[in-house]
Formats: structure tokens, C-alpha cells, sequence
């Protein structure tokens, strides 16, 4: 991954003059449907967001509810010049100024003139939705900014104070989306715990009580029955008078399976009637996202109300999957409300995404309380551009966040996380052999199940499956609570199933996964508090049937929940497959080092009455190992991991389980769960990690091809404003390239579609004389023109007079990597200064999906 944009001055050589504005993605130049657009929005298509309504505070874009005309043949839908609701000034993609480089010679010759650069107008410089950003440009308008603040210092100490405190906002705004992220993650494991506990019983003094907070003051509670008390009793002794029987079983399973469906109703209708956005994990869009997409409304108010709530309910109905991937989106929503607080965040969209990747970090650490871990799963997992300053912040919020959420102690233990656990006895060398066969397996499931899961989420969005997504959610959510119930570890939680998978047995657990025989001399204990390895009990035979069918279940089960139109995490489920696994080969390695001890394997270091063999220590690199295969994760899953045990010495077993995992499940595919979906949902992502090794040139991707119409250009000075308005009518371009004249078509510089039709309407409103037969000039002095003639109209300000440009014979490769590390949306093609044509993202990301064999119009967006 590319972790810095190359600075301006190292593309001289590609042409490049300045710092230049850049410009909206070309429009198609073929035909060509859009399937469905976007990852949640299948299925919502005749919804409209609430937020639609609204200002633009909400930012980032419901592509569900979009009113846009999605069946043009054009990367971008048309922009109606008959609205100024995009205009506004409080717009937070709005950048109103060009670069101060090009002020020289823009004076006006009257003062009736109206020059967009002297007076810059609400919407200009601002991007519509669906359209990639223009890294160079926002930067370059960072560092003006930043220039002006610094000059201004130097003459006021009320400036001074002003510099001081811009300098000082963005340490403050992280302080705030830790504070904001740790406080909902905190109130979503408290509900969730509360709600799932509520499909087993209720709590007589106090129905907002969980089960365990309800038996923390009763006096009644036996040691052999810790988690029984008389202030909590099951639905069937609430209705029955009984939990015992046959028919208190019976009633208990259909509270159980009432309870499931309704908090599974409730999320998906929530999300459904008012955010369609919050549905699904939101790391393949937030990706998307911090690469400089443009998605309004994903990360905005609604989204952020309705995914916290149905988070809960989702959570708590029981289906198979997780709170960690929907944090990361709900620690990024609140990122991205904060940041309307800060004009210099506000204002602009690169630094806006610095901020949001520090919130992927803050979600990461508030679901695992593992702050480092979360800003590396950031660095490597999410973030496009990751400069140091955001490294710094980023740990800063992660430890706010983690801080936060430690005060208010969700589960009661004094710890970040529910599954905290310390193993007393060491690891052995022979036993990386079964780390390296957890890790082939992490693996090989990771790789079935991407291949899976897309293959259900294709048909799900192909068929008429994607029409019914609330049917979907309670037949899948029946099946789970129905299948689940019977076995005691399908039916807790996830979390409390790792918690389980993990634990390290000691003389005072009663679970079934430490039923072992009881040891007929205190000789064949171990030290402290745990147990040396001891022959398999009855209640162990028993459990390890019941994990083995969980483990069939789980791994059946999160194929078709993962995509469903509900919040869904995958690092929960990924890793319970890959604990459950762990725990039953730990379980067979205990019982095959206690029964063959004298093997030479196993001699020297595993003698009689010895603790040699931790099967919580299996699960634990299982879960690392399963979770790896899913996601490709490396460096951050294995500090996620020994944040989530404290035990710095089993960092070994995990990088071994994890890098195996990764190798066997590139073997397969290269692309994770996330970058699959990315495809999927045709988002037009230049994935840094995949190498082009194709031998074309720019001349063989760029538009126009040969059987195409010309290029629909601008002069500078020899269109008038009907003519003018006449091609943007006929076309529905985002830009269109200005040259000096049809015939020489040497380049003078690129303009925008949204720009120009702000700047004409503004014009006709505020210039007097402006009439479609005024001439549209983007030279820097007006032309002389008859004394009868009505006003020109100026617009050298709006004109990006540098755009990126290459030519006709550089090599692709070559021009896929500018793209990439300088976040480029497209590059015009020249010959000796001539314009031949134009490349996009959308042209590079179809170029590559031709050469990989698959479907180039998958790519819906530019």
C-alpha cells in the first residue's frame, strides 16, 4: 500500500507545471447498463435516505436513495442546472478558491465583470456524488491555506492566536472522536449483552439487568450453580412455574426463537425505512472512501442513529456475525460529523480523510480494546494515504477511544475486552507443526469463503432474492435461532463462545470443555491454578461433538448471513470457525501427549503429570489463523491478538499460523473479503497491492478509441455561452478539455461540468449584459470585440491550467502508478502537445478487469 502521495514537483517530467487543479472523471464513451449500485442498496432502490433532504452535513452520499439516472451511458449522472441546492455555501466538499498560482493577470477590465477566481462562487471547486477527489488540488489547497494562516501570524497576535489554534484543532478533534467512538461502543456492548441475555429470561428486580448483573447481589447463589439465582428466571418459570420438563425446554426454545426474529425484524425494517447505508460490515465502502471516493451519506447522521441501534438488535438476534467491522464505520461516521466543527476539516476533503482513517483505528481499538493493533489494521488494512502526522493522531484517538470505553467498563472485568485470558504453560517448539496446520486451514476456509460468500451475494443482487431482504433476514435468522438453540455453543453469543474457546481450564471451571477426569493424587496437579494435562471425561466427549457440529454450522451459516441488508461484522464469526478448529485439535494434542508421552516428540519436555499442551493456546491461533485467511491481515491481526491475551510470547505461534493462512489463501486468490466486495459492488478502487505487468501503452486504454466520435472540447475563446450550453446539454460529460482552437487542438487546460454550469447561472443572475450570444473567454485578457457586443464572460479562474498529462507511448504501467500514488481520477493523453484523448480510473480499472478475464462493465462508478 501506498503510504504518501508523491509531492507535485516529481511529475515534471510527466508535463506537469503546477500544482493544478484537477478535474471530474471524462465521461463513458460506450454504452452499457449499471446493475444495482452499492454493497447495501440492492434491494432499497425506490427508498429515499431521509438526509436527502436535508443540508449537506450529512455528507458522503445514499446511493440507494439517489434520484440520479443511473441508466446513462456516462460515468457521471447530469447535473440539473436547475437546482441550487448543491450550491450552497455550508457544502462540506465545497472548495471555493483556485490555487493562488494562478492570480497573475486575472484583473477585471470593468467593473460589471465577474471573475470567479477575485470573487469565488458557493459549489465551485466542490465534487458531486459518485465522483473520485482531487488529491493534488486539495492539498495544494491545504498548503495555501496553511501559507496564508502562517503569513498572517506574523502581524497580529490575534492571528497568532488563530494559528495556534488551528494547529492545535486536529489534536482536539481526535480527542473528540475517541471520546464519541469509546462512549456508543461502550452503550452497544451493554445493550447487546442486555438484549442477548433477554431470549433466555429476565431479571425480576430490574428487567434492564443482564443475566450476570442480575446475580451479582443475590446471597442465594451456590458454587456449584453460579450462574442460577432467584432474581433471574427463564421465560418457561415466568409462564410455567417450572424450568424444568420437557415442556419448559419447549417454551424456552420458542422465546428464544420469538426474541431472535423480532430484534432481526426490528434491524432490518429499521434499516430499510431509514438508513439503507447502515446495513452490512461498511469496511469495503469506507476503503473506498478514504481512496477518494464520494459516497454522501454513508457516513452521516442517519446512518450513524440507525446503525448503532439496529448494531444492538443484529447482534443480539442470535445471526452469525459481528459488532467489530459496523464500529469501524460507526467510529468513521462520528469522525465524520465532528469534523462539520473544523472549517479546515470541512472544507476539505483530503484532510477530511486523514481524520477518517484515524477513526478506522478508533473502531478497531474500541472493538477489540487493542489501540495498536487498531492503527496498524488501519495503516494496512484501510487507509489509501497515511501520512506520519496521521500515524501520531491516530494512536492518540485509539487511546482516547480505549480509555474511554476502559471507564465505562462494559463487562464488568475490568478489561477492554470480553475474552481476556492468560495461559500459564509455555509453548514448545514441536508444537508449531499443529500452528503451520491451523494456519493451512485458516487458509483454505478463508479462501472458500470469500469464493462463497460473493457467489451468494452475486445471486442475491442477480435474482429476485435481493427484492426481499426482510424476508431474507427472518427465514435466515429462523434458521439460525432454530438450528442454534439445541447446542449450548452455537446458542450464546460469539464473543462468549471465544471466551469459551479460549479459556485456559484451572481447578474451579465447571464448563464441559474442562470435564476431564478428576486426578486420583494431588501429584497430577499442575502449578498455580491449572491443571496438568489429564485423560478426557464423559462432559469433554460431549462437548467436542458439540463443537464439531458448531463448527460445520458456523461455517455454513456466515456465508449467507455476511451481505444480508443488517449491520454485519466478520471478525467474530471468522474467528469463532477458526477457535472452534483450534480448540479440537488442542483437545486431541492434550490427549495424545498425555496417553504417548514417551514418544520422541513429546519426550524431554512433556513428562507425566506436566502441563504441556494448552488447547485454549490452539484456539487462540486458530481464531488468529481463520481471521487472517478472510481478510489477508498480517502484522495488525497478530497485535490485535496478543493485545486481546497479554501474552507477548505466544507472538511466534501466531505469526507463524497467520502468514501460512495468508500464503495458502493467496495461493487461491489474492484478494481478501473486502477487496472482493469492492469488486463486487463495482467501486472504482485502484487496489495498491496488485502489480499491472501488461505491456500496453496509453494510447491502447484512452478515449476516444478509433470508432469513437472526437472529443467533445472547449476553445478559449471561440464559444459563446449558447454554444456552450448547448454541448453541456448534449453530452454528460464531468469536464471537458480546453484547446486553443478545433483545428490545432493544442491544450490549454480542463474544465468542469459542475463548475462551468455554476458559473453561468451565477453569471446571468449577478452580471449585467451576460446573454447566450456573450463569448465564453478563458484566456487571461479579453479579446477585442465590437463596441455593439454584449459582455464576455471570464472564466480563466475555473480552468485548471495544468492537468496532469501523458503521452501517447508511456507505458500503462507507468501511468497506473502515477494514478495510484498521486490519487489521480484521470490524466489527459497528448502527442507534441496535441490532444489525443483522455484516461480515467474507470478506463485503468475496466483495462485490468479485460485482462484478468472478467467482466469490464462491473466497474459502475468513476
Amino acid at each position: 500500500m501506498e503510504t504518501s502521495l508523491l509531492v507535485v514537483t516529481c511529475c515534471r517530467s510527466l508535463r506537469v507545471t503546477g500544482a493544478g487543479t484537477m478535474f471530474h472523471f471524462w465521461g463513458r464513451y460506450e454504452a452499457g447498463g449499471m446493475e444495482n449500485p452499492g454493497y447495501c442498496a440492492g434491494s432499497f432502490d425506490h427508498l429515499h435516505h431521509p438526509s436527502d433532504d436535508d443540508d449537506d452535513d450529512d455528507e458522503m452520499v445514499d446511493i440507494a436513495g439517489a434520484t440520479l439516472d443511473f441508466s446513462s451511458t456516462d460515468d457521471v449522472p447530469p447535473l440539473s442546472t436547475g437546482t441550487n441546492g448543491g450550491y450552497e455555501e455550508n457544502s462540506s466538499n465545497s472548495s471555493s478558491s483556485s490555487s493562488s498560482s494562478r492570480a497573475a493577470g486575472m484583473n477585471g477590465n470593468g467593473p460589471k465583470l465577474v471573475d470567479p477566481l477575485e470573487d469565488p462562487l458557493p459549489g465551485v471547486g466542490t465534487y458531486e456524488d459518485f465522483n473520485t477527489i482531487d488529491w493534488v488540488r486539495e492539498k495544494s489547497k491545504d498548503r495555501d491555506r496553511h501559507r496564508e494562516i502562517t503569513n498572517k501570524s506574523r502581524q497580529s497576535t490575534v492571528a497568532l492566536l488563530h494559528s495556534v489554534s488551528d494547529a492545535f484543532s486536529g489534536w482536539l478533534l481526535m480527542l473528540l472522536v475517541g471520546l464519541m467512538s469509546g462512549a456508543l461502543a461502550g452503550g452497544i456492548d451493554i445493550a447487546a449483552h442486555w438484549l442477548t441475555d433477554m431470549k433466555g429470561g429476565v431479571c425480576l428486580i430490574g428487567f434492564w439487568f443482564n443475566h450476570e448483573h442480575c446475580c451479582w447481589t443475590s446471597n442465594e447463589t451456590t458454587f456449584q450453580e453460579r450462574d442460577r439465582c432467584p432474581q433471574w428466571q427463564s421465560w418457561a418459570e415466568l409462564i410455567t412455574g417450572t424450568s424444568e420438563g420437557a415442556f419448559a425446554y419447549i417454551v424456552n426454545y420458542l422465546m428464544y426463537i420469538f426474541w431472535a426474529l423480532l430484534f432481526a425484524f426490528l434491524a432490518v425494517t429499521l434499516v430499510r425505512a431509514f438508513a439503507p447505508y447502515a446495513c452490512g460490515s461498511g469496511i469495503p465502502e469506507i476503503k473506498t472512501i478514504l481512496s477518494g471516493f464520494i459516497i454522501r451519506g454513508y457516513l452521516g447522521k442517519w446512518t450513524l442513529i440507525i446503525k448503532t441501534i439496529t448494531l444492538v438488535l443484529a447482534v443480539s438476534s442470535g445471526l452469525s456475525l459481528g459488532k467489530e467491522g459496523p464500529l469501524v464505520h460507526v467510529a468513521c461516521c462520528c469522525a465524520n460529523i465532528l469534523c462539520h466543527l473544523f472549517t479546515k476539516y470541512r472544507k476539505n476533503e483530503a484532510k477530511r480523510r486523514e481524520v477518517l482513517s484515524a477513526a478506522a483505528a478508533v473502531g478497531v481499538s474500541v472493538a477489540f480494546g487493542a489501540p495498536i493493533g487498531g492503527v496498524l489494521f488501519s495503516l494496512e488494512e484501510v487507509s489509501y494515504y497515511f501520512p506520519l502526522k496521521t500515524l501520531w493522531r491516530s494512536f492518540f484517538a485509539a487511546l482516547v477511544a480505549a480509555f474511554t470505553l476502559r471507564s465505562i467498563n462494559p463487562f464488568g472485568n475490568s478489561r477492554l475486552v470480553l475474552f481476556y485470558v492468560e495461559f500459564h504453560a509455555p509453548w514448545h517448539l514441536v508444537e508449531l507443526a499443529p500452528f503451520i496446520l491451523l494456519g493451512i486451514f485458516g487458509g483454505l476456509w478463508g479462501a472458500l469463503f470469500i469464493r462463497a460468500n460473493i457467489a451468494w451475494c452475486r445471486r442475491r443482487k442477480t435474482t429476485r432474492l435481493g427484492h426481499y431482504p426482510v424476508i431474507e433476514v427472518l427465514v435466515v435468522a429462523a434458521l439460525t435461532a432454530v438450528v442454534a438453540y439445541p447446542n449450548s455453543y452455537t446458542r450464546m453469543s460469539g464473543a462468549e463462545l471465544i471466551s469459551e474457546l479460549f479459556n485456559d481450564c484451572s481447578l474451579l471451571d465447571s464448563s464441559q470443555l474442562c470435564g476431564y477426569k478428576q486426578p486420583t493424587n494431588t501429584s497430577e496437579t499442575g502449578a498455580g491454578n491449572s491443571l496438568a494435562d489429564r485423560p478426557a471425561g464423559e462432559g469433554l466427549y460431549t462437548a467436542l461433538w458439540q463443537l464439531a457440529l458448531a463448527l460445520v454450522f458456523k461455517m455454513l451459516i456466515t456465508v449467507i448471513t455476511f451481505g444480508m441488508k443488517v449491520p454485519s461484522g466478520l471478525f467474530i464469526p471468522s474467528m469463532a470457525v477458526g477457535a472452534i478448529a483450534g480448540r479440537l485439535l488442542g483437545v486431541g494434542m492434550e490427549q495424545l501427549a498425555y496417553y504417548n508421552h514417551d514418544w520422541f516428540i513429546f519426550k524431554g519436555w512433556c513428562s507425566p503429570g506436566a502441563d504441556c499442551i494448552t488447547p485454549g493456546l490452539y484456539a487462540m491461533v486458530g481464531a488468529a489463523a481463520c481471521l487472517g485467511g478472510v481478510t489477508r491481515m498480517t502484522v495488525s491481526l497478530v497485535v490485535i491478538m496478543f493485545e486481546l491475551t497479554g501474552g507477548l510470547e505466544y507472538i511466534v505461534p501466531l505469526m507463524a499460523a497467520t502468514m501460512t493462512s495468508k500464503w495458502v489463501a493467496d495461493a487461491f486468490g489474492r484478494e481478501g473479503i473486502y477487496e472482493a466486495h469492492i469488486r463486487l459492488n463495482g467501486y472504482p478502487f485502484l487496489e495498491p497491492k496488485e502489480e499491472f505487468e501488461h505491456s500496453s501503452l496509453a494510447v491502447d486504454v484512452m478515449r476516444p478509441r478509433r470508432v469513437d466520435p472526437a472529443l467533445a472540447v472547449l476553445t478559449q475563446d471561440g464559444m459563446t455561452i449558447g454554444e456552450v450550453e448547448t454541448l453541456v446539454e448534449s453530452t454528460h460529460y464531468s469536464g471537458f478539455p480546453v484547446v486553443v482552437s478545433q483545428e490545432s487542438q493544442r491544450l490549454v487546460g480542463f474544465v468542469l461540468r459542475r463548475d462551468l454550469l455554476i458559473s453561468i447561472d451565477n453569471a446571468r443572475k449577478r452580471q449585467d449584459g451576460v446573454v447566450s450570444a456573450s463569448r465564453v473567454v478563458f484566456t487571461e485578457h479579453s479579446p477585442s470585440q465590437p463596441p455593439d457586443a454584449p459582455p464576455p464572460l471570464r472564466l480563466r479562474g475555473i480552468m485548471d491550467l495544468s492537468p496532469f498529462t501523458v503521452t501517447d507511448h508511456t507505458p500503462m504501467d507507468i501511468t497506473v502508478d502515477i494514478f495510484r500514488k498521486l490519487g489521480l481520477r484521470q490524466c489527459l493523453v497528448t502527442h507534441n502537445g496535441r490532444l489525443l484523448g483522455i484516461i480515467t480510473k474507470k478506463d485503468i480499472l475496466k483495462h485490468m478487469a479485460q485482462i484478468a478475464n472478467r467482466d469490464p462493465d462491473s466497474i459502475l462508478f468513476n
